[in-house]
């Protein structure tokens, strides 16, 4: 097939040389809470597609699991995924970067990181069947979640079907869902992946918990989730703050290593695809925004304790 799938367009806010802080989008959906309980990912692997990563990032030291590189950059050496645009190592900073009390701490900061880098060069653009390859390769590898902040204007049946793959070898594929939007959630802006049904398409919110003007609207958003002024790693020990669906995805893609961790350990067996989707989709609140804006709500990990304590609080009736 002709044509690029690329990165989802971001937004560079500020560039910092040095922070020591949990990032506000990780604090926001209440990761801590789980980290309080001793769920940190522990023994999860995500497949961060993107545009590689700088795996010498002292936040990411003791993360990254294994890498491999299906583009043409470098030469295409398949073991060399140096990250020309930043974008692929910000998303791995939210996803697992170290909570050490330095630098920045991601959602799941004892997950392990699959690096393939799928987009080249600093535009981070790539051929559709980079990402099928590198789709493929995660399956092969066993990893227990992919994440991809990328997308393009064309629905392209291999990548479709790869993906329906992976998802039946329980793997559970998060996209963001593109930042086409138009502030108007009754028109629909599609982008591929994220439009497949079979994946968890993310949309994006700010800090305040404001739907993002940038953000797709379509029937096939799943959920929100912090998506501007997002601090995480950068190339070259350093950090930033980006703005774009493509920063709402990772955060769910590290809630997700969390619960996966914390359910396996209730359930004391592994959690098919869809019952993780379950669980995930029973850890958002509504913000009362349209569904095809914010689908099933925001991503709180503490909804279920909120649940209980409301319960609890509530007059008891007798039915006469």
């Amino acid at each position: 097939m002709q044509g690029e799938i690329r990165l989802i367009p971001y937004f560079m806010n500020e560039m910092l040389a040095d922070v020591n802080e949990i990032p506000a989008g990780i604090d926001l959906i209440q990761a801590p809470s789980l980290w309080k309980n001793g769920y940190k990912g522990n023994g999860i692997t995500v497949a961060v597609l993107d545009t590689g990563c700088d795996v010498n990032h002292p936040d990411l030291k003791g993360r990254i699991k294994g890498c491999r590189n299906f583009t043409d950059d470098d030469n295409g050496d398949a073991d060399t995924v140096t990250d020309y645009s930043g974008h692929g190592t910000h998303v791995s900073g939210t996803i697992a970067a170290n909570e050490d009390g330095q630098g920045v701490a991601g959602v799941a900061p004892l997950a392990e990181l699959l690096i393939v880098k799928v987009l080249a060069g600093q535009r981070g653009s790539g051929q559709y069947d980079w990402i099928v390859n590198g789709i493929q390769y995660a399956i092969d590898q066993g990893v227990d979640i992919i994440s991809m902040s990328l997308g393009g204007p064309s629905d392209y049946k291999p990548l479709h079907d790869v993906i329906k793959r992976a998802v039946d070898a329980n793997i559970s594929v998060v996209c963001a869902a593109g930042n086409e939007g138009d502030s108007n959630s009754s028109t629909d802006e599609f982008s591929y992946p994220g439009s497949y049904n079979e994946v968890i398409a993310v949309g994006s919110i700010d800090l305040q918990r404001n739907s993002s003007y940038f953000t797709n609207s379509n029937n096939e958003v799943d959920l929100v989730a912090p998506g501007e002024k997002i601090l995480s790693t950068i190339p070259g020990d350093k950090f930033a703050k980006l703005s774009g669906t493509s920063m709402a995805a990772p955060h769910v893609s590290g809630a997700l290593a969390l619960i996966k961790e914390y359910e396996q350990a209730s359930f004391a067996r592994n959690l098919s695809e869809s019952e993780l989707y379950a669980q995930l989709i029973k850890r958002t609140v509504p913000l009362n925004f349209p569904k095809t804006l914010e689908g099933n709500g925001l991503l709180f990990l503490t909804a279920p304790d909120l649940l209980r304590e409301h319960i609890r609080n509530q007059p008891l009736a007798f039915i006469g």
